[in-house]
């Protein structure tokens, strides 16, 4: 997580690649000339990041094809950049599987799990390092340290007792951030993805200093949507406040998304609103009486993980559709025949709304990047917008679910509403590693009676791999925002109402 936050060349190459994406579905006509892209991301002769411009060239390539929703081009056969364009330039595209990809050509093939001595060893009489390591994998010639890594087991100890700090571990970025420990290595030591363990929560794309692993989009696909004649809307998740910079305000995002062509834009918290009083309907009629303990289900990556690694506990993961999808609905029910695009800070709500059951309610799902890219690919000005509007009645509670721990303290607050004696106690993790730990405790017993709430990205929503500024910057944001809610608590919400007209259905 070292990299969230700071603006480096990697970003700079993926939010280009996003625009010029965005501006050739706009402009339409001939897109072989998607060829000439490359040259204009990395101009000139002389390379900027890699050891050949040419090396960085084909990178683009690859970036812009996933940003397409194309598949990655075999490395060992010829094939255009455009290969398969011309059928991915309608609205009823969807990706092909694998949602997130590792471009090989771009990978370091990072050493991962080392422990080495560096260049700070002092070679001191002590020799510390020596004396603690179990294995004798610990050294001393001429005068340094050294590691037998067939011998050493990665205990540690000598990196602990080292008075110069001299010995470190090293970790592949990429797989160290993986809480499903999906990251292994191929035969020729580069980074693989075990598809049977992921569950695309993109933190590998995000933390990878090479920007060798990118997710596939479909900026190309939502844009053709809103060429058509079918109205297109957006409804965009609670994390946005902040995202595109001070000066797209709540108030002025509705006239920046018709500029984009959009028919209108609504706010996915009246889905979390929703979403809170079905949760804790659900958590006052099955805890503890038919269940030891519910968890939160909005998060699709700490899902579908719990489910991976804990199908017998899969039934207690509440049966509540996530706010994207609610509020899908809501917009489907309201404007019949349109297109709906999922606007967030997440990668695996790609993975979500391609399920069959979803993509009824959800046609696209684009992140805050993808986005970015589309404003700049329309030279939207956002100064220069001067139409503004509330952009809906949605609840405090239910704007706080951007951030860790604010599901919980929705549900938590709806229930105090709801049964005003009625004790809930709550317990909450972030980041998948700890959500396996809040799991193996569930399972333990632990946590009888409980209200769980997982979040796959540490810090909660905001820090989805789609995201364009600091966590911490943003969870500030998004705290305003709560604050500044006509109502706090979401059965003061002016859409509760739709919550009966659904189960009516």
């Amino acid at each position: 997580m070292k990299m969230r936050g700071i603006y480096t060349s990697v970003n700079d190459i993926r939010r280009r690649v996003f625009t010029e994406v965005a501006r050739l579905s706009y402009e339409g006509g001939d897109y072989s000339r998607i060829e000439e892209v490359p040259f204009q991301i990395i101009p000139g002769e002389v390379a900027s990041y890699r050891e050949s411009v040419f090396l960085e060239r084909a990178i683009v390539g690859e970036r812009l094809r996933l940003s397409i929703g194309l598949p990655l081009r075999k490395m060992t056969e010829h094939a255009p950049i455009s290969d398969g364009i011309e059928e991915s330039a309608i609205a009823e595209k969807y990706y092909d599987p694998p949602l997130v990809n590792i471009i090989k050509f771009a990978c370091h093939s990072c050493p991962d799990n080392v422990i080495r001595v560096t260049d700070a060893c002092q070679g001191c009489l002590a020799h510390p390092c020596v004396e603690v390591c179990p294995k004798d994998a610990v050294s001393i010639k001429e005068g340094r340290s050294i590691i037998d890594q067939d011998k050493c087991i990665k205990c540690g100890k000598c990196i602990k007792v080292c008075p110069y700090n001299a010995i470190m571990k090293i970790e592949r970025p990429c797989a160290r951030v993986c809480g499903m420990d999906a990251i292994g290595s191929d035969e020729l030591g580069r980074a693989d993805i075990d598809y049977d363990k992921c569950v695309s929560c993109g933190m590998c794309l995000v933390n990878c200093p090479f920007g060798a692993i990118a997710d596939k989009g479909q900026i190309f696909q939502t844009i053709q949507a809103i060429k058509s004649d079918v109205p297109v809307y957006a409804a965009i998740a609670p994390a946005f406040v902040g995202q595109f910079g001070p000066k797209l305000t709540p108030e002025k995002l509705r006239d920046a998304f018709k500029q984009l062509g959009f028919e209108d834009v609504v706010e996915v918290a009246i889905g979390a609103d929703l979403c809170t009083i079905e949760e804790a309907k659900d958590f006052l009629e099955e805890v503890p009486e038919k269940q030891p303990f519910m968890a939160t289900s909005c998060c699709p990556a700490w899902s579908v993980m719990a489910k991976k690694l804990y199908p017998d506990l899969a039934p207690y993961i509440s049966m509540a559709l996530t706010p994207m999808v609610l509020t899908g609905r809501l917009i489907k029910k309201k404007h019949p025949g349109c297109k709906v695009v999922f606007v967030g800070p997440c990668a695996a709500k790609k993975l979500e709304a391609s399920r069959k059951s979803i993509r009824s309610d959800i046609d696209f799902v684009l992140t805050f990047e993808e986005l970015m890219g589309m404003f700049e690919a329309r030279d939207v000005d956002f100064d220069a917008i001067t139409n503004e509007s509330k952009l809906s009645e949605s609840s405090g509670d239910g704007r706080g679910f951007a951030v860790s721990g604010g599901v919980a303290n929705a549900v938590v607050n709806c229930i105090k509403e709801l049964e005003p004696n009625r004790e809930v106690k709550v317990v909450s993790a972030e980041g998948l590693r700890d959500c396996k730990k809040m799991l193996m405790m569930a399972k333990a017993g632990k946590y009888n009676g409980y209200l769980l709430e997982g979040m796959a990205c540490p810090g909660g929503c905001v820090a989805g791999a789609g995201t364009l500024q600091p966590i911490i910057k943003s969870s500030a944001a998004v705290n305003i925002n709560k604050k500044n809610a006509p109502h706090q608590g979401v059965l003061s919400s002016d859409y509760k109402e739709y919550l009966e007209k659904l189960e009516e259905e």
